[in-house]
Order: structure tokens, then sequence, then C-alpha cells
């Protein structure tokens, strides 16, 4: 179900006090101070609750989800999301945790693309003998900006609206980009996230959410045991600095292939080529799609609480990043349970189109040109079994 028939008569509020809610009705939304960045500017937590007691947590920077409460067989709700509790780890430790990504999710080879004649040049923020590329939007994305934020409720459904516009020329990208994302928490236990963007002048456009998942708990041990399972027949394979070769190539037979259940441990480190560059999964796959419609995308199980995490995605494919480098060089960050987050202590599912698209002419386009809406929706729905 599109997010346009969701949002549609909401009724929105733009008060903001130290504690405000939306009153009425069983889904709430409260807004409470979140502390100050570094250079200043205050933060807000939105908590967005459900008749089912499922809830949220999203703050302004970075339009991060901070803390998300799910169930498990029992009922008993967890977080399972990696994290910090307060703004200034997020500015300093974090590896894009839970956060909005752009103005371009994954990466552009060497900070370098051509649009209508024109070369631009972006910033080369992932970097290291084998690495040359431009990153999640570059050295200040939009993980790193306070969103504009409003509450809004419908029936049984609670979320948050943000905004933010990107002038032109931001780390190197043409066009003034106005955006809206919208959060909304559903009485089905689903999680959309609806992404709306315009532009002046044509830029490419890729946002996507980096929320890092254990459905074991936050903090609860690796991976390695949940069950994963993708809509994909295909995949982009990478060269050594993980920049797409711009080949489509099968999973079957392949450590890639998760067309039926597979624990995310199972294979890899399998002696695979792409597994030695990624250091394990940090791979697009191909959705198998028509473009543009919303369909499943994966599923992730974790047996030990029974949590069911499904998606899906009007977005063509999806980046899997199995954690590899939570820990690295010696830094260990300590989560919102006061325990480190060792490698492989949490996943990614990204929904997007694929890397390096502005620079490989068979992927499918990411250009928005004036006079169009960037328009994308994807849904993560918990339940348990």
């Amino acid at each position: 179900m599109r997010i346009k028939s969701l949002i549609h008569g909401l009724l929105a509020t733009c008060v903001l006090a130290a504690s405000t809610v939306l009153a009425g009705t069983k889904a709430t939304v409260t807004v409470s101070a979140f502390g100050e960045t570094q250079d200043g500017k205050a933060v807000h937590l939105y908590t967005l609750k459900n008749r089912n007691g499922l809830s949220a947590d999203i703050m302004t920077y970075g339009g991060t989800v901070v803390r998300l409460m799910a169930p498990d067989r029992h009922g008993q709700l967890g977080d399972i999301l990696l994290g910090f509790d307060n703004v200034t780890d997020y500015e300093n430790k974090s590896p894009y945790f839970g956060c909005l990504v752009g103005r371009y999710g994954n990466r552009i080879a060497d900070g370098r693309f051509s649009l209508d004649g024109t070369d631009y040049t972006l910033a080369v923020n992932n970097k290291s003998d084998t690495v040359n590329a431009h990153l999640h939007g570059g050295n200040k994305g939009f993980d790193k900006v306070v969103w504009k934020a409003r509450p809004i409720i419908k029936g049984h459904d609670a979320g948050v609206v943000l905004m933010h516009t990107s002038p032109d020329g931001d780390e190197g990208y043409p066009g003034t980009l106005k955006m809206k994302v919208t959060y909304l928490l559903t009485d089905d236990n689903e999680l959309s996230i609806h992404y709306q963007a315009t532009t002046d002048k044509a830029t490419p456009v890729n946002l996507t959410n980096h929320m890092y998942f254990n459905l074991a708990g936050e903090g609860i041990g690796d991976i390695n045991g949940h069950f994963l399972t993708l809509n994909a027949n295909h995949y982009t394979p990478v060269d050594a600095g993980l920049i797409p070769t711009g080949e489509i190539a099968p999973v079957t037979g392949t450590p890639f292939d998760f067309t039926t259940p597979r624990a995310i441990g199972e294979r890899n480190t399998a002696d695979h080529e792409q597994i030695t560059f990624g250091g394990g999964y940090d791979h697009n796959w191909v959705l198998n799609k028509e473009y543009g419609e919303m369909s499943l995308a994966g599923e992730v199980y974790e047996p030990t609480t029974g949590r069911v995490m499904t998606i899906m995605t009007e977005e063509p494919g999806i980046q899997f990043y199995g954690g590899n480098f939570l820990e690295v060089d010696g830094v260990v960050r300590v989560g919102k349970s006061g325990i480190a987050y060792l490698h492989r202590t949490g996943f990614c599912l990204e929904t997007q189109h694929y890397p390096d698209s502005p620079n490989q002419p068979n992927f499918p386009s990411t250009i928005l040109r004036p006079g169009e809406t960037y328009d994308t929706t994807t849904v993560y729905r918990f339940s348990s079994r």
C-alpha cells in the first residue's frame, strides 16, 4: 500500500515543547529534547507508538531512528537497533547508525560523474588502499544535518514528517533539492518510510535509511544466526574498491543466493572473490520486480526470539551489509545498552538504487530533473513466529 493513501488527511501540529503528546487516539507521538549538536543546534526526539505497543524513537539530527521496540514470540518488546543514547556519540562515532543518507546513498566511484555535458566532483570520503569513492552524500551528508520536523497522527498510525533543503552545490551536487521524509508507525506493526524530493536542476538522488538491526536485541551477540531471504536472483558484483563492475550477475551457485532462507553466517567467510572484497557481505542485490512497484524485497528471521522483519519497497535494489567493519582499527563503539558493538553484531538492509548509477548507463537512472518528483516508499513489517 502506497504511503500517499496513508497520509491523506493527517492531522498535523508543529508544537515543540519539552514533551508534547497528540492525544485522542491510542496512537501517540511524544516530542522531547535530545540535547544539541556541537555547533549548538537543538535536537528533538519523536517517539511514535501504536496501539500494540510497538514504538520508534526518531531524532531530528540525521533523521535518525534511535530506537525501535519490537515484540518477540512471547510478546516481550526489545530494542532491535544499534545506536547511541546521546547526540555527541552520533556526531563523533556513528558508522551511519539509523540515519537518512544522501544526496546519494552508497558509493560513487572517485567522487565524479558527468551530467548533461558537465563534470561534477564530489568529496572522496571513503578512501583506503583499495577504495576511492564518495560515500553516502560526502563529508556532511543528510545524516549530519538537523532536519525540521512536525508530528502527524491518523487513527492508530503515528508519525513524523522531516524536511530539509540541500542548496545548489551542497557537497558538490547540482541543484537545490527540497526533501520531505515521512516516518509512519502503523497499526500493522509497520514502519513506513516515504521519501519525496524536488529539484531546480538535474541531479542524482538516491535516498535511503541506514538502520543497523539485530533482531535478537541491541547488544546481544552477533547476527550470524539470523536467517535471511532476499527476493533477488541477481546482484551487482564489485571490484576491490567496492564499486560495481557494471555486471548484473546471477546468484545461483554463489554465496549470494538468498532466494531461500540462509543463515547470514553460513557463507560470509567463503573463499569467494566478492566475499574477500567486501570482508563479507557489502553488496547490492537486484530485486525481482517491475520498476517502481511495491513488492517484497526480503525477510529476516531470528530463531531465538522468533522475531521476523519483512521488507517491502518500491526501490529496484537492496544493499545487504553484514556489519563487517563495526570493529576496525581498534575503534570500539559502546551502544545504548553499555555493550560494545563488535564484529558483525548488526546488519543493514538498505533499499536503494544501485551504487555508482551515475557512472553506469546500464543501471536504472537516479537522475531527478526539474518538474519531476522523487517519490518512493519502503516498509519494514515486524512480527514473530
